[in-house]
């Protein structure tokens, strides 16, 4: 059927709420990664906590050791999740087929990053997350504080360079600050699955009615400050907007980012058990822009006296992602079926790098992979992982 924008933003509505008292609850009683995830699966685990410039206080997850135990000379790797996810990205599967995992096993010191307003990370030296303060940021308080501030706080307690992994929105952070030339003396190397950058040519319907129906803008002047994405009873809402928009679907997640290929089904019911992650509803505004204008600016605040008083000038700064170092070693792998990192966006990412030292560029396509595939997938470990464990062993 043909979607007009009204169906589209109810089925958007079904998905996505204001914060419900039983959601509030149901993350006052969070056990953790560690507990609920890790450790179950036979691993050591350690909760950390580093608290931002800006006063956001930040959980991570640890796994020193893999299977063997054997502690010697382990380099640290640190691994970001995308938006509306958290460190359980990287531990839904398997110890297989999960590549933190899959890291620890193969002699890394794995730590997994959690973005303010997740369930580990929602702390904050004066602030509530019932606060609409709170709130007030964009990814690129995620590049300036939450990144910066857990990059320092792994290369002080390891006294090493990191190995960093970023999926979608994990990828324009390390993108944006490798473009400030900040945290690339403390890189040892970066891949960044499915990257995001420009989002211009996204194919995506849902995304891009959001984007240009201004409904986060919309959000915002109604007083929502906090996105939930269908809090505890996800699942009825997936099924809700799926007969909405009268298509055959198991869930939502591949009408919004394409099809994926290799996932078990048991990985997404448990993806979707674990819960979709909250965001602001300002870094919803905030790539939405992204979309609609097909570059990577800074927050465009609406107004040029406002955006005078931030930027001193009317129009929001650009990222220019030409000016991240050549000499940084980068692994980039994206699939055809993916609708949001699309293959002609990622295209004009290889342009911006295209005099990268080409012994420090890999480059990886699959013509089978969607989004989610490269953190889910059964045969992620052959397809992706190992090749991204040779190029960190060469880089």
């Amino acid at each position: 059927m043909a979607y007009t924008s009204t169906t589209l933003l109810l089925a958007v509505l079904l998905c996505v709420s204001a914060v419900a008292e039983s959601t509030k609850l149901s993350r006052n009683s969070y056990d953790g990664i560690c507990k609920t995830m890790v450790e179950t699966k036979g691993y050591v685990c350690e909760e950390h906590q580093v608290t931002t410039k800006d006063g956001y206080i930040l959980g991570m997850q640890r796994i020193p050791v893999g299977r063997s135990n054997n502690t010697a000379n382990r380099p640290p790797v640190f691994l970001q999740h995308g938006i509306f996810m958290d460190a359980a990205t990287w531990v839904f599967n398997s110890p297989n087929e999960s590549l933190a995992f899959i890291l620890a096993d193969n002699g890394y010191d794995v730590w997994l990053g959690n973005n303010r307003g997740t369930k580990s990370s929602r702390g904050h030296t004066s602030l509530s997350a019932n606060d609409t303060a709170y709130w007030e940021w964009t990814w690129e308080q995620l590049v300036t504080y939450d990144l910066s501030a857990i990059y320092e706080y792994i290369h002080n307690q390891t006294g090493k360079k990191l190995y960093y992994v970023g999926h979608s929105l994990g990828t324009l952070q390390a993108l944006a600050a490798f473009s400030k030339q900040k945290l690339v003396n403390m890189t040892k190397s970066a891949a960044l699955l499915t990257p995001i950058a420009y989002t211009g040519l996204s194919p995506s319907l849902i995304p891009r009615t959001i984007a240009f129906s201004y409904l986060a803008d919309r959000m915002y002047s109604f007083g929502i400050r906090e996105v939930v994405p269908g809090g505890p009873d996800v699942g009825k809402r997936l099924q809700a907007a799926c007969q909405l928009l009268e298509i055959n679907c198991t869930n939502l997640i591949a009408v919004i980012t394409g099809p994926n290929c290799c996932i078990k089904p048991s990985t997404i019911e448990t993806f979707l058990n674990h819960g979709l992650q909250s965001t602001s509803t300002k870094n919803f505004i905030h790539l939405a822009q992204m979309l609609r204008h097909g570059n990577i600016a800074t927050y465009d605040y609406g107004d040029e006296s406002e955006n005078k008083a931030h930027y001193r000038q009317s129009t929001p700064p650009l990222y220019d992602l030409t000016r991240i170092p050549k000499d940084i070693p980068l692994f980039l792998s994206y699939g055809q079926n993916d609708t949001l990192s699309d293959v002609k966006d990622v295209h004009l990412l290889l342009d911006d790098l295209k005099n990268h030292q080409k012994d420090k560029l890999v480059v990886q396509y699959r013509d089978d992979y969607g989004h989610f595939d490269f953190v889910m997938a059964v045969n992620a470990k052959s397809i992706v992982y190992d090749p991204l464990m040779a190029f960190f062993r060469t880089s």
